[in-house]
């Protein structure tokens, strides 16, 4: 499109922001499972920027395309990650349009948006091939169906390319769309031209938004596509549009062009067309077009493009291209002056713009004092060491406004004998203080650091309130580490907030106690060992193993837990911390020949056995360190592997007197391979061997 960047069609601010918000809470209800405390946060989040949205409208609908959505004419940016997911998502499921009414509420959204969440592949039918009362079950949101079950290409020459199968479908989409409400999902859909123009400018005005934006959502894409494809993929398509144009009345035109009243868009629109429509369909845009931009074209004007389309549709051969050629530039050159030319002098008219847009320096509270204020109060009041409920006050409208970092750098620059900065630290150093740290979006670590010490033992119930909320995994690990620096002294809190229902929450204060050494008296994570959630298990056993009178039973649980990172853990402790509960051996000896667990599970199984010194460890040691008896009746080694080597190791470091153990170590000291002599030997000179 010609012209700057700036000059790009783009949504409005809360147009914008709605799409998105929509789109990360659909992505949320397929991410998370349902209970999960994300989706209700996020159902109303959608509902409250409709409802702001509705405060001006009756209804609002956005149209779908494959990649990009169509919202009060405006089309979105194909390549915008967030938005083309969107578009994707409820593309799979055969959906044209989405409307929203006044009145809608979050039970609403939420069940939309779960609706929506199940993938198309996942459900086995799209919701748009569904019963129509499926997409009509809510009072203020309706999806509207289109499909493509009897998708049929435009002509013999579009079917040799992937692009000309593109156009078609197109055509066939657009079709489909305009005669939803006149063809039954079990009819043939029409692709003459004359029959869709008839029941695009014959289609009832009720709900016509949703309508609009599916029509003219296929019209961008076809001028786009129009614009890049090559005369013998895209010929059909754009005969069929050029008789589409033609056939339709000017004032269905009008209405399709305006696109929501937004000038770059019908411009690009225009411009999109005069690339790859023919000339007569061109012709009717850019009319169309100005009478939507309140734009004059002169007669003279429109009669000389009008022979222009002429000799470019039936001139002589030799004049057919120069015609065509000079129509679009003309339109072009038209396109590029469209708009008046400002009587203000550039810099004068940038000046005017800047201070419209501009917020005032220093707005004026209700109160009526200055936005800044309140930070001159405080420092003023520390420099002369007085302090009153104004100042106080101060403080607090500085912490509501996110700069007490600010107040913490003026606070650190006093000394805290005078009574002033006293008394503002005892106003700021609370709980609540911390609270609004703690929840506030991005939250200020570096700040909420220097708080915290202030505050105490008290700062941890609201720090522990923000972690169970936390969505974001690096918030999550900030205010983690935060409150493990709090100490012990935290710990009975954290203790308290075990029984929370919330799996996450659990494991998160399991691993909060980990950090928090020592564990508070007569602590136990035996009752989570066996938590239906393996990722509290996860966690209990490594908790538990810091407690000497309970760690033989935290690794018997784990060495039995059937989780493969549970178990991973238990070898690996138990292996680590040298010690076996003679109870796990028989498991162990079970997981040590278990082909279905990786190699290195399975040596770690055998590992953790060399330090059990029941008998059962021995005999199950030697089982693996043996592959029976030679035909002359002497037992020999089994063949050298990880498990062998680690078998050979425990018995050297814990049977080196028992005979059969002996035996077995000398087989191996005799053998020809250096790795199976230096196993055997890993104790022999304690032994004697």
């Amino acid at each position: 499109m010609p012209g700057p960047a700036s000059e790009r069609a783009t949504l409005s601010r809360d147009l914008a922001d709605f799409l998105i918000e929509l789109s990360i809470a659909l992505h949320k209800h397929a991410m998370y499972p349902e209970g999960h405390p994300s989706l209700a946060p996020a159902a109303a989040g959608v509902t409250r920027r409709a409802e702001r949205l509705l405060q001006d409208r009756s209804t609002l609908s956005l149209g779908v395309a494959r990649q990009q959505l169509v919202i009060e004419g405006v089309a979105t940016d194909p390549k915008h990650p967030v938005l083309a997911e969107l578009a994707g998502r409820l593309h799979r499921h055969h959906l044209g349009a989405m409307t929203f009414r006044r009145g809608v509420e979050a039970v609403e959204v939420a069940a939309v948006l779960k609706a929506l969440a199940v993938d198309a592949e996942r459900r086995g039918q799209p919701l748009g091939l569904g019963p129509p009362e499926g997409l009509r079950a809510w009072a203020h949101v309706q999806l509207h169906p289109l499909t493509y079950e009897r998708l049929e290409l435009v002509d013999d020459g579009a079917a040799a390319s992937e692009r000309g199968a593109r156009a078609a479908q197109l055509w066939v989409g657009l079709a489909r769309a305009a005669l939803t409400a006149h063809a039954g999902d079990d009819r043939p859909t029409p692709t003459e031209p004359a029959v869709i123009a008839r029941a695009i400018d014959d289609h009832p005005r009720t709900d016509a938004a949703a309508y609009d934006q599916v029509i003219v959502g296929y019209l961008l894409q076809i001028a786009d596509e129009l614009k890049t494809a090559g005369s013998a993929d895209a010929a059909a398509l754009r005969r069929r549009t050029s008789r589409l144009i033609r056939a339709l009345k000017p004032e269905t035109l009008r209405r399709l062009v305006e696109m929501g009243g937004d000038f770059t868009q019908r411009r690009k629109f225009v411009h999109d067309s005069t690339d790859g429509m023919a000339v007569d369909a061109v012709l009717e845009i850019v009319q169309a077009a100005a009478d939507s931009s309140h734009q004059t074209i002169s007669h003279s004007l429109v009669r000389m493009l009008s022979k222009l389309a002429a000799h470019a549709e039936g001139g002589a051969p030799q004049v057919r291209p120069q015609a065509d050629a000079a129509l679009r530039d003309q339109v072009r050159r038209l396109l590029e002056g469209w708009t008046l030319a400002d009587p203000n002098p550039d810099a004068y008219g940038a000046a005017l713009q800047r201070m419209a847009r501009a917020a005032p320096d220093r707005a004026v509270t209700p109160e009526g004092e200055h936005a800044t204020e309140p930070d001159r109060i405080v420092a003023m009041a520390l420099e002369v060491d007085a302090v009153n409920a104004h100042v106080l006050a101060a403080a607090d409208r500085v912490v509501q406004a996110g700069r007490l970092g600010r107040l913490l750098d003026a606070l650190a620059e006093v000394s805290e004998s005078p009574g002033a900065a006293r008394e503002v630290w005892a106003r700021l150093a609370t709980a609540d203080v911390v609270r609004q740290l703690a929840t506030q979006d991005p939250v200020d670590f570096k700040t909420l650091e220097r708080l915290v010490p202030r505050v105490g033992v008290a700062a941890a119930a609201p720090l522990l309130d923000a972690l169970a909320a936390a969505e974001a995994r690096g918030v999550r690990r900030g205010l983690l580490a935060q409150l493990a620096k709090m100490g012990p002294e935290i710990a009975a809190i954290v203790v308290q907030r075990l029984e929370d229902a919330r799996w996450y929450v659990t494991r998160n204060m399991l691993a909060l106690l980990e950090e928090l050494s020592p564990l508070p008296a007569g602590f136990s994570a035996a009752a989570y060992l066996g938590h239906p959630d393996a990722r509290v298990r996860w966690q209990a056993v490594k908790v538990q193993v810091k407690l000497p009178d309970e760690r033989d039973e935290a690794l018997a649980v784990g060495l039995q837990d059937h989780n493969p990172r549970t178990l991973r853990l238990a070898l690996g402790l138990a292996v680590a911390l040298q010690s076996c509960p003679d109870s796990a051996v028989p498991v162990l000896a079970g997981r040590a020949v278990d082909r279905a667990l990786p190699p290195e599970v399975r040596t770690l199984a055998v590992r953790a056995l060399g330090h059990a010194r029941g008998r059962a460890a021995l005999e199950a040691l030697l089982r693996l360190a043996s592959a029976g008896r030679t035909l002359f009746g002497r037992e020999k080694l089994a063949p050298k592997s990880p498990d062998l080597l680690a078998a050979l190791v425990g018995l050297a470091s814990g049977w080196p007197q028992d005979p059969r153990a002996r035996a077995v170590l000398h087989r191996a000291a005799d053998s020809s391979d250096p790795d199976i002599r230096a196993a055997a030997d890993a104790g022999g000179r304690e032994s004697g061997l």
